[in-house]
């Protein structure tokens, strides 16, 4: 495979094309749209979304970080958003080709910027991978989120996540049961937020609550550093990772 074959997508070629991170599963149809409609709007706003020309999960997707949704300040960066290659494309340079895209749209500014964890998570980039390409440690927020950067310009401020990243706990009606924060950015959030939030609200016996965040300025005074989802159990940050049932009671079992 090329490591040029490489294509980005705009308003004319969105809906022809697939986004990578759900291509077949059947839960996520609905929210694939969402993602597009998504995508559409911010593309108005200068997010980039490139992958490659295969019918596999190799992305990435960024944007000016004053416009992006999460709870950081880093003006003058562009904001990865994700950066993933999956499967049989791993360890083939794909991850490398697709930053360097990233890179090369960074010139001018002050550089890169994105979330990672002090040790590999889903759903968050791999730090050990950002490392390798001169990424650093800039700033955290609990209870394991890193926003890691690559300067291109060292007299720019340091980028920060915002005060209410570090919160980490509800307050009033939200304190009780299961609570979910979640956008529309992944495909998958529509139906883990909601007909397996629902199973979940049945068979735990709990009350559960949505609150889908609706646009950049609710989700960068969002009460976590991820805000494509995070879960809350009686006021307090649960995790950032899509519920089952399976996986609730292994978390509360822990918790105990």
């Amino acid at each position: 495979m090329r490591l040029t074959s490489l294509i980005t997508l705009d308003l004319s070629t969105i809906a022809e094309q697939h986004i990578c991170c759900a291509m077949s599963d059947k839960k996520a149809q609905q929210g694939v749209q969402l993602k597009k409609d998504w995508l559409a709007c911010r593309f108005e706003e200068g997010l980039t979304f490139t992958k490659l020309d295969v019918r596999g999960k190799v992305f990435i997707e960024y944007l000016p970080a004053e416009k992006v949704w999460a709870p950081v300040d880093a003006p003058g960066f562009l904001y990865i958003n994700c950066l993933w290659v999956a499967g049989s494309y791993k360890g083939q340079g794909h991850g490398k080709a697709l930053l360097n895209e990233a890179l090369r749209d960074s010139l001018g500014t002050n550089g890169l910027v994105t979330l990672t964890s002090a040790t590999k998570r889903p759903y968050l980039a791999d730090k050990k991978f950002l490392v390798s390409q001169g990424f650093e440690v800039c700033d955290t927020a609990p209870p394991y989120f890193e926003l890691m950067i690559k300067r291109l310009d060292n007299r720019a401020p340091v980028p920060r996540f915002k005060e209410c990243a570090k919160r980490l706990q509800l307050e009033g009606e939200l304190a009780r049961g299961l609570v979910v924060y979640y956008t529309n950015q992944c495909p998958f959030t529509d139906h883990y937020a909601n007909a397996e939030l629902e199973e979940i609200g049945k068979e735990f016996g709990i009350p559960v609550k949505r609150v889908r965040l609706t646009s950049r300025e609710e989700s960068q005074s969002a009460p976590a550093a991820w805000t494509t989802y995070s879960a809350f159990y009686d006021g307090n940050f649960l995790t950032h990772e899509m519920l089952t049932k399976g996986k609730l009671k292994s978390l509360l079992k822990n918790r105990q």
